[in-house]
């Protein structure tokens, strides 16, 4: 049995999940999850870090999958799935997607992997948005269900503080991933990934929250981009 920490990483196959995964590698022994089979594969190749590929809003196979996880210090919940449109525009399915992939996938999941984490005094990370702070136009789904997730990470800091686990919430602007890619699409403006935070910026907020000292409980972090706003 390894005596490296253990972190498994949700929606580690591209963008921020595997920017989280690269940095965290040179200390920990990695468990990544991910939707594309192919890129997750060759990742877990390469870091040597075992493969999670399990579908988070499938009830059952979360299940069976986290029994399989007895050791674990740290959780980073980078997985999600960005609904964007007006909210006389948005379907049903829009908001029941963006609340399953973001907050109950997220509720659902920690709640299995407490006792491990909680045995290790372990760390949960939430890789949130800008917009769990502020709602905008044309992201009503998308900042409820980011707002549900703030409101998630919060309780959870409360309860298991008793039990030496500790919650970190990052709150990242625009970030050049093929999501905004997408979402640049969307709003009719163009990628300027140039204009945006680095992946790997991100993963160095959450490399600073999990390595900070005993003392020191890093709760939130905000990262935006250095060039200023998107028009």
């Amino acid at each position: 049995m390894t005596a490296r920490p253990i972190a498994l990483i949700t929606g580690g196959s591209r963008g921020v999940g595997e920017a989280i995964a690269r940095a965290l590698a040179p200390a920990y022994d990695l468990i990544l999850g991910g939707r594309d089979g192919t890129a997750l594969r060759a990742l877990c190749d390469e870091l040597g870090a075992r493969p999670w590929a399990v579908e988070l809003t499938d009830e059952r196979a979360v299940a069976e999958a986290a029994a399989g996880v007895d050791r674990l210090d740290l959780l980073v919940h980078s997985a999600g799935v960005a609904r964007l449109g007006a909210l006389a525009e948005l379907s049903l399915r829009d908001w029941r997607e963006s609340m399953e992939v973001n907050v109950i996938a997220v509720a659902g999941l920690t709640r299995l992997l407490l006792p491990p984490l909680r045995a290790s005094h372990g760390h949960v990370v939430l890789i949130n948005s800008g917009a769990g702070q502020r709602a905008n136009p044309g992201w009503g789904a998308y900042a409820a269900s980011k707002f549900a997730l703030r409101a998630f990470a919060d309780v959870l800091r409360l309860e298991e503080e008793r039990y030496g686990v500790r919650v970190t919430t990052v709150y990242p602007g625009r970030i050049a991933t093929d999501m905004q890619r997408e979402v640049r699409e969307h709003e009719g403006g163009a990628y300027e990934p140039e204009r945006y935070l680095r992946a790997e910026s991100v993963a160095a907020a959450v490399l600073a929250a999990v390595t900070a000292s005993g003392d020191a409980h890093v709760t939130e972090i905000s990262v935006r981009p250095a060039a200023g706003p998107v028009s």
